[in-house]
């Protein structure tokens, strides 16, 4: 049984990566990822914000690089699933699953993230 008073992760595994439920903030003063938030709706998203404006895909090219620095994988493993004109977006990280499910976790949190070796 799931608990209510904590969010479930906002991000599903596959073969190639995970897919990540985001809701972003256009001109939020700093790049940064907030945590975890529930919806009215009852789905969890990645709280996300970002200094860019939400104007010729600025504010979503600046999400991803946010995610792709921040979890420790290349520019190209991070790509825009759907919601190119919406707060909220689904966004694919290619990579380990497990490594980035731990990755997310931390960072969901507020902990830093360690880098991958290559």
């Amino acid at each position: 049984m799931a608990s209510t008073d904590s969010p479930k992760e906002p991000w599903r595994y596959s073969t190639a990566g995970v897919s990540i439920a985001v809701r972003v903030t256009p001109r939020g003063g700093r790049d940064d990822v907030d945590g975890i938030e529930q919806l009215s709706d009852g789905r969890s998203v990645l709280k996300v914000r970002v200094r860019a404006i939400a104007d010729g895909g600025e504010a979503n090219r600046a999400v991803l690089e946010l995610l792709a620095k921040s979890l420790g994988v290349p520019k190209s493993s991070v790509r825009l699933l759907s919601g190119a004109t919406s707060r909220q977006k689904q966004i694919a990280v290619d990579g380990d699953p497990a490594r980035l499910g731990e990755a997310l976790r931390r960072l969901a949190s507020g902990q830093p993230v360690k880098k991958e070796r290559t």
